[in-house]
């Protein structure tokens, strides 16, 4: 048993709230055990000026964690402009971009902002898969209002973390865990179990393939449960078959 009382293979409580934020195309609130956050897609006309004239739209993404989303304050200018903020924002960008047809998106950019409200470890992969059911909603406003003639989805995307403990690999890590685990490695999928980004360190002792294999099958198992979820919410509007 862990220190909250799970089982290795078992996710925090997952929930997943649309359309939070009133004047945003697609929000939601998503909360991961004791992590929580709020996840907007707001829509421009127009694209970077290195797409102009190509048809083609993007997805770019915005990460912060609010002053006391932690246990002591975090200045507000560090917590927006710090290496790890924009590292994260990049790799929301990259996993959600890798769920788009962006030539069906059109000459628009979209805005994904994520805020971190409450942090307990896996902010980052909790931003990946609230990002991911926000952006969606975004789409389906737009093609609702006649802006888009399909659905500019290629397949969902979720993220998880794993980590290694005396040897054994345990799904979703809280901050405790974080903070001490020997190896930290977080997975980014889509619905197919294939491979979007995977980030992976070992903090102590070097880890063997064996024990990667078992922390890719518990990445496939939380994303696949994480992505159940993210049905619930957009199942009726995208399959994703």
């Amino acid at each position: 048993m862990r220190t909250d009382g799970r089982k290795h293979d078992e996710l925090r409580v997952l929930k997943i709230i649309p359309e939070y934020i009133k004047h945003a195309e697609g929000s939601v609130r998503i909360e991961l055990g004791s992590t929580h956050l709020i996840c907007t897609a707001s829509v421009d006309d127009g694209t970077p000026k290195w797409l102009a004239g190509t048809g083609s739209g993007w997805v770019t993404a915005e990460y912060g964690m609010l002053p006391r989303s932690t246990h002591s304050r975090i200045r507000r200018d560090k917590a927006l402009s710090g290496g790890r903020t924009q590292e994260i924002s990049r790799l929301i960008g990259r996993s959600l971009r890798a769920g788009v047809d962006l030539k069906a998106l059109g000459e628009r950019q979209v805005y994904i902002d994520c805020d971190v409200i409450q942090a307990d470890g896996g902010t980052r992969t909790a931003a990946v898969s609230g990002g991911f059911v926000a952006m969606a909603l975004a789409f389906k406003f737009l093609l609702d209002q006649g802006l888009l003639r399909t659905l500019p989805l290629k397949s969902y995307v979720a993220a998880t973390s794993v980590g290694l403990k005396n040897n054994e690999a345990i799904l979703d890590l809280n901050y405790d865990e974080d903070s001490t685990i020997e190896t930290d490695m977080n997975f980014v999928l889509n619905h197919k179990e294939e491979f979007i980004e995977v980030q992976g360190t070992a903090e102590g002792a070097a880890f063997s393939q064996e024990a990667l294999n078992q922390m890719i099958q518990l990445a496939r198992t939380g994303c696949a449960q994480i992505i159940e979820t993210q049905r619930q919410i957009i199942g009726d509007f995208y399959s994703g078959d």
